[in-house]
């Protein structure tokens, strides 16, 4: 099985020194993940824009326990080649004045027009191939009940500053989205519901079975496809509600642990907010994360805005388009009165 893995990582590199992954956008292909009684939400970013926190990952909560059944992979060594190319991706976009951190400025001025518009985008659409896949109108989905955010690293993952900041990261990220949203939202050592994965090609065999533990319904072809993701592919969200349910009952985040410390920042940011409901990238969205151009690497303004239309209450799950509008247009007048920012 790890000469196997070793075998796809390969690959994968062979091609980008072909010069086949030079831009991210390039490597992405959208990956049907289905399952039979679960409808699945699923939003990958690499493709998409990401962000992440700046928040000091000092004291932060500490990262939830693997499950005493886990079994480490056969492969214990990193692949320090795709670390390093992952790392002058990193540096490419940054040097081309990418991943912004300032959250906007006085260069994307938006107003209360371009936030309904924007919403309407980012929350009643899935990221690509859902929109062919669900049919007939979009709804509105979201969490009703208590959000449990826990993180789990794989066997090959280091200990020490990888794994303290990541935690600490998505800790103080999960405090935000519950102060924004005013949603039951909180990070928890034990008992998730919501699951950032963040793993090496090595441990990703074992993340795909804890996550058929998680959901059990899950297809052998969408396993297969989550064992061999293209290399574009920086990380993903799976959320899970009951057929016919717009609520999503659980969620799963992969995240590449190869990556830099903002690219992983980055993930856990998108991931975990596009699983909470704003599902879509829109390219009309800025200052926005979700925004297929890379621009911004922090939530952004508007974002927190998008977030908290999301959970009010004059919103509900299940609602189509054309039923929440009225209420879209008023929200952002709330949010936005007086015009551009």
């Amino acid at each position: 099985m790890a000469r196997g893995k070793g075998h796809r990582s390969q690959t994968r590199l062979k091609a980008v020194r072909a010069g086949h992954g030079a831009r991210w956008q390039q490597a992405c292909r959208p990956i049907l993940l289905p399952s039979l009684r679960l409808a699945v939400m699923v939003g990958l970013a690499g493709c998409g824009s990401i962000f992440g926190s700046d928040l000091a990952p000092s004291d932060g909560p500490r990262p939830v326990s693997p499950p005493a059944h886990s079994t480490p992979p056969a492969a214990t060594e990193r692949d320090e080649v795709l670390i390093a190319y992952y790392r002058r991706q990193q540096d490419d976009l940054q040097v081309r004045g990418l991943l912004r951190v300032d959250g906007g400025g006085p260069d994307t001025d938006f107003d209360a027009e371009d936030l309904a518009r924007n919403f309407e985008a980012v929350a009643f659409s899935d990221e690509h191939f859902m929109r062919a896949a669900a049919g007939g109108a979009q709804v509105l989905r979201r969490w009703d009940g208590p959000v449990r955010i826990g993180i789990s690293f794989g066997a090959t993952v280091p200990m020490g500053g990888l794994r303290r900041n990541d935690t600490a990261t998505l800790g103080h990220y999960a405090s935000r989205l519950a102060r924004i949203t005013g949603h039951d939202i909180r990070y928890v050592p034990s008992g998730a519901n919501f699951h950032v994965m963040v793993i090496d090609e090595a441990d990703r065999p074992e993340a795909i079975a804890q996550i058929q533990r998680i959901a059990p319904d899950l297809s052998a072809r969408a396993q297969a496809q989550l064992l061999d993701l293209p290399i574009g592919v920086h990380c993903l969200v799976l959320g899970f509600a009951a057929q016919g349910s717009a609520v999503y009952q659980s969620a799963v985040v992969l995240i590449r642990a190869e990556h830099p410390p903002l690219m992983r920042r980055a993930c856990i940011h998108e991931e975990v907010a596009q699983g909470l409901g704003l599902r879509n990238d829109s390219a009309e969205a800025r200052p926005s994360i979700f925004n297929d151009d890379m621009e911004f690497a922090l939530l952004t303004s508007q974002d927190e805005m998008m977030l908290k239309m999301l959970y009010d209450p004059r919103l509900a799950p299940g609602m189509t388009l054309e039923t929440a509008r009225p209420l879209i247009r008023a929200l952002s007048q709330d949010l936005q009165p007086t015009g551009p920012s």
